[in-house]
């Protein structure tokens, strides 16, 4: 198993959703990342992280609000945002980091 440094040190982008459970927006986007995936396929790497068992990943990243999604690649964050995010504007922004 990969850890979160390794996964986001990859030279094709990863896209890390941190969210919780118990978090409504973030039950949104999980439909909407599945449906984002098929479309990239292996062009990109969708990770979830919950930021409630991985706290050190999301102080680490400044994590005010979930969800955040940020987009990495070789280790440097590329985009982030927080809420809810259509599925073809990250999309967008993965295939423009591509």
């Amino acid at each position: 198993m990969a850890t979160f440094a390794e996964m986001i040190n990859s030279d094709k982008p990863v896209l890390v959703d941190f969210f919780a459970t118990w978090c409504g927006p973030c039950k949104t986007m999980a439909p909407i990342l599945e449906d984002v995936k098929k479309k990239v396929g292996e062009s990109a790497s969708i990770i979830k992280v919950d930021v409630d068992k991985n706290p050190q990943a999301a102080s680490a990243y400044q994590i005010q609000g979930v969800p955040t999604l940020i987009l990495f690649k070789n280790g440097k964050v590329l985009w982030r945002q927080s809420g809810v995010v259509p599925g073809h504007n990250i999309e967008q922004i993965i295939r423009q980091n591509a």
